[in-house]
Order: C-alpha cells, then structure tokens, then sequence
C-alpha cells in the first residue's frame, strides 16, 4: 500500500512539449460519505458505482517555460476560456505541488468538456479533476518512464482526491471503496477497485431524474464542514462501516433485494444529516419525494427491482438490473418524467473509469 511519501518526485527526465487527452467519468456512491478532515480525507469510508456515460474530456498541453516560479495555466470550456473555473484549479495545482513538482516548469492549455450537459445539476468535479489528474499522470509516466502501471493510477486517484474528493472513486474499476474500512485493504488516500461483482450487477442501470438543474442552495464543501459539530456524526460514521461491510458481501453474493434496503436507506440518511446540522439545510426538491413515492408504489406493485439514490442535491439516479431495463425506461416515460425538470433525464451505466484518448 503506497503512503504519501511515495507519490513525491525527485528526479525525472526533462522534454519540451507533450499533449494528451482523457475522459474521466462521473461516479455515484451507494454508501456515501459525508464530512472529510484535513487534506481531503473522508471521515468515513465509502463505495461507488462507476458510471459510463456520463464523462469529462480533458485535453492537456504541456509546454516547457523560462520562468519556474508560479503555475501557469490557461482554462477553456468547450472552448472557450472559463475564468471562473481558473482559482480552483490553481488551488489544486497548489495542493499537489509537493508530489509534482516538475508541474511549475511547464506552461498548461487545458481544454475540458462534458458529455452530460453543462449546469444539468450532475457534478462535474468528480470527472473533471479524475480527467486532469490522468493527464497530469501521463506527463510524469513520458519524464518518469519507469513507474508502474499501479503506481500510475493509485497516483492519479490520489491527485484526483486533492481536487475532489469524491473524484478518486473515477479512475478505474466498477465499484470503488475510497476510505480505510477493516478487511477492504482501502486507503483514505485513494480509490481502490472492488472486483468480486456478481454477474447480477454487471452492467447494472443508472438513469438520472434531472429534477433540478440550479445551482445548490448549500455547497458540498460547506455541508461536508458542517458534520464537524453534528450532533450524530460519529453515529453515522459507525453506521457507514457497517454498511460497507455489509454492501460488499450483496455485491459478492447478488442479493439484489437487501442491496436495495442499504442503498436507499444511505440516500435518506445522507440527506438526514443535512436536515439535522446546523444551519440546516433542505436539498430535496418536492418533485424529489413524488419520484421517490412512484418508484415504491411501482416496486411494490410489479415486484420489479428497482430502487433509487441521492447525491447531495435533488436528482434522482434509478438503479436497476439489465434484466428489465425496458419495463423501467417505460415506467419513467409513463409516470416520472413529468417530475423532471424539461423532461430531461440521462441513461447510464456501470462503466470501468478513466481512459486515454488519442
């Protein structure tokens, strides 16, 4: 298991100019994590399906400058430059300075774009910062030719979670368990593929309700701070391992059913704790709760295993087995996209992360 230490770069060859290109997709967590220490460190360890579709494309060039004193970068989205975007990214270049240093010699064009549309109420960070962070990775791999593929990616989680910290979980693999849990050999300092998947979970559905496409009324970074204080937090934390523990035997054995119980159950208590912390706060929307209503009564009517999960906002992911897609897609033109926000809803998949573009 790597420790900070060995993500830090001493020595490395030196070349002129290089260019690359990765998609990095989006991810949703079944046991969720909530509050993070110092460093972006989770205060309770987590699991995630890796979504598909749902993916950021980042281009990367690299070119070698006089001056070694300050990142220099430019940002453009789709093409266009995107200011707005430029401190956190310079945050992030500051956070992970000590493990690339050779980053300060180069001039940056970051190009990035999204296939799930722009302000779709999806976060992007995750993608977005698992994307720069492979392009960064393939920067060090062309001056450092002889690290390992491992290393490789262990390292890209890790820079990823400096950015976000749920954008560890969408570097490789299917499921990933970021955050130390016993007898998961996790890391807090990044995602770790969990691959004993039953084969009633591969390809496993994710469609996404967009209920609502705002901006968040409360931030993650700030809801994340407010389990500092929270009256239940340490309950929770305990409540997140066993959990885990228990959502990775269902995912071994393919028990579809209780994989339902936990992970619906993980939706509702994530958005308990933001109803309990203080300020309170409310990400649901009232379309949030009709939608969640249907999908009980259809699955209690047609005995068809389908269950859904939250993120901290209001969109609705739908979970469900290959198997029935076409009754499920059917059941959400008929009765759930009238709770959407224009009709817009997005149909993914389990996919297995990162991959370079050429």
């Amino acid at each position: 298991m790597y420790s900070e230490k060995d993500f830090e770069v001493s020595q490395f060859n030196s070349i002129e100019k290089a260019c690359f290109s990765w998609s990095a997709p989006s991810n949703i967590a079944l046991v969720k994590y909530w509050g993070k220490k110092a460093k972006q460190i989770p205060a309770n360890p987590s699991i995630s399906f890796t979504l598909n579709n749902c993916k950021t494309i980042t281009s990367a060039s690299f070119t070698k400058k006089d001056n070694k004193d300050d990142f220099s970068f430019d940002f453009f989205f789709e093409g266009k430059p995107k200011e707005d975007f430029k401190p956190k990214i310079q945050k992030f270049f500051e956070r992970i300075e000590q493990y690339c240093s050779y980053l300060k010699e180069y001039h940056i064009e970051i190009d990035s774009q999204n296939t799930f549309p722009h302000s779709s109420g999806i976060a992007s960070s995750a993608s977005g910062m698992a994307a720069l962070a492979m392009n960064i990775m393939s920067l060090e791999k062309a001056l450092k030719p002889e690290i390992s593929d491992d290393y490789f990616f262990k390292k890209a989680s890790f820079l990823a979670r400096l950015g976000s910290g749920s954008a560890c979980r969408s570097v490789i693999g299917e499921v990933v368990i970021w955050g130390e849990h016993q007898n998961s050999n996790s890391s807090d300092l990044f995602g770790v593929e969990y691959s004993e998947l039953h084969t009633s979970f591969q390809n496993y559905q994710d469609t996404i309700l967009l209920v609502d496409k705002g901006e968040k009324q409360v931030s993650s970074t700030v809801g994340h701070d407010l389990m500092h204080n929270h009256p239940f937090a340490e309950k929770r934390f305990g409540q997140a391992h066993e959990n885990l523990t228990q959502i990775k035997q269902i995912l071994k054995e393919g028990n579809v059913e209780e994989f339902i119980k936990i992970v619906e159950s993980e939706a509702l208590t994530l958005h308990a704790m933001m109803m309990t912390s203080m300020p309170y706060f409310i990400l649901m929307k009232p379309n949030t709760l009709e939608i969640i209503n249907k999908i009980w009564k259809f699955r209690n009517e047609t005995a068809t295993p389908v269950c859904f999960t939250l993120d901290a906002g209001a969109n609705v992911h739908i979970l469900y087995p290959v198997n029935v897609k076409e009754k499920v897609l059917q059941f959400i033109k008929n009765e759930l996209v009238v709770y959407c926000q224009n009709e817009q809803y997005i149909c993914d998949q389990i996919g297995t992360g990162a991959n370079q573009l050429k």
